[in-house]
């Protein structure tokens, strides 16, 4: 009996984000750019080491459409060096994608130049591709372009929503293809789609999202016709077919870095699996993802608001990480804070970055429907609101997390 084919299955790079980093000067590159590159570079060395027989990169190679050369040129190299130890396939995105179907993907330029070991999946089709332990059945669904999926459809009299219908069809038939040709060899079968799959928990990369998703059901790609199922386009690390017996995991590796706050509680990282027909088994490998923290402190009673944040500052875990500080306070207490004493305790503290010192000061006429909305915070508005409508309690706590969620990229920088 052979060996299981060792695969590492990764996605969404999105190199070119740069918010929350200064500029690194002895590269010239943003600090954030560097992280992610570095994931890159500490997951390369996993594979390295651990001998990969097959790399499947599930597409969004740049966070734009049109990356500068820099970028480019950073990710060649990271490509050449999995392309030197295994077959890659680059599956194409939807950052990948251009403007309009006629122009070239970001990442077509290997494909042009014939680069040995890199497979540019740009379109549905399925191929054996040899490895060291024996051949693989890769079939690839690229990011579902509406003018690819349908450009033999006249749908000019169709609604957005009969539009939506058909493509959704015409997906699902295809996905069925590709199951079918892949059925027809004796071999282990893995599908790699750049989709968004219904049931999926969605992340920040609906923040930075291109274009309407069309969401493909769970049971097209959970196909017993193949042995695993290697997901892109959705950031949070999730295994969709979970304790399900009968079909195979499918998986979105999730990004390798954190994009804003909206991923700060999220692992970050690759998948490795080890491909055999019927019996695949598979991991999530942890990367050294750069930490986001989000510091809340209450100094409504506080004597002495300064030191007491300063305190707080100091019994946290800071180190290197992306660091946003909400304080909530008083009119008095918000009168004796001095916020440039806490941006010297958060450098002292050797944080990477301070995303924003937000204060949240209390008004005294805050839960009234009668008081001004300019004197209330973004959360205390959405507050209000629930107030107005009798949410209870509980249920206002839990929504009231949700939307400072959605607040985060509003943070104000006190500085």
């Amino acid at each position: 009996m052979s060996d299981p084919v060792r695969i590492l299955h990764f996605a969404d790079i999105h190199v070119g984000v740069e918010n929350y980093g200064g500029t690194d000067p002895q590269t010239g590159l943003s600090n954030r750019v560097r992280d992610f590159l570095r994931r890159m570079d500490e997951m390369i060395t996993y594979a390295r080491d651990h001998e990969v027989d097959l790399t499947i990169f599930a597409g969004d190679a740049f966070k734009t459409r049109t990356p500068n050369p820099t970028y480019q040129r950073e990710f060649a190299w990271r490509v050449l060096d999995l392309a030197a130890l295994a077959p890659i396939v680059l599956l194409v995105g939807n950052h990948d994608l251009p403007p309009t179907l006629m122009k070239a993907t970001s990442i077509e330029i290997y494909k042009v130049l014939n680069v040995p070991n890199v497979w540019v999946a740009d379109d549905y089709e399925v191929r054996v591709v040899p490895t060291k332990r024996g051949d693989v059945v890769v079939g690839a669904a690229p990011y579902p372009m509406r003018s690819r999926v349908l450009r033999d459809v006249n749908t000019g009299g169709m609604t957005i929503a009969e539009t939506d219908a058909y493509m959704l069809r015409e997906l699902n038939a295809i996905l069925d293809n590709l199951a079918a040709e892949a059925d027809q060899y004796d071999l282990p079968r893995l599908l790699t789609g750049h989709l968004a799959i219904s049931g999926a928990k969605e992340g920040s990369e609906r923040l930075i999202k291109f274009g309407r998703d069309i969401t493909v059901p769970p049971s097209s790609v959970a196909d017993a016709r193949w042995d695993y199922v290697a997901l892109g386009h959705i950031h949070q690390h999730q295994n969709l077919t979970v304790g399900r017996t009968g079909v195979p995991p499918v998986v979105y590796s999730g990004s390798l870095e954190r994009i804003d706050f909206g991923e700060e509680r999220e692992p970050k990282g690759f998948c490795w699996v080890n491909l055999e027909r019927h019996h695949t088994a598979w991991d999530f490998h942890r990367v050294h993802a750069r930490p986001f923290r989000t510091l809340r402190i209450d100094l409504r009673e506080s004597l002495d608001p300064t030191a007491d944040a300063v305190a707080a500052i100091e019994e946290a875990d800071l180190d290197e990480a992306v660091v946003r500080v909400v304080i909530q306070l008083t009119q008095e207490t918000a009168a004796r804070l001095n916020s440039a004493l806490i941006r010297d305790a958060l450098i002292r503290a050797n944080v990477g970055y301070i995303a924003g010192i937000k204060r949240e000061i209390e008004q005294a006429a805050r839960a009234r429907l009668g008081a001004s909305p300019e004197e209330l915070t973004d959360i205390e508005l959405v507050e209000r609101y629930f107030l107005s409508k009798g949410t209870e309690d509980a249920r206002r706590s839990v929504l009231l997390g949700e939307a400072e969620a959605l607040f985060a990229q509003d943070v104000v920088d006190e500085g």
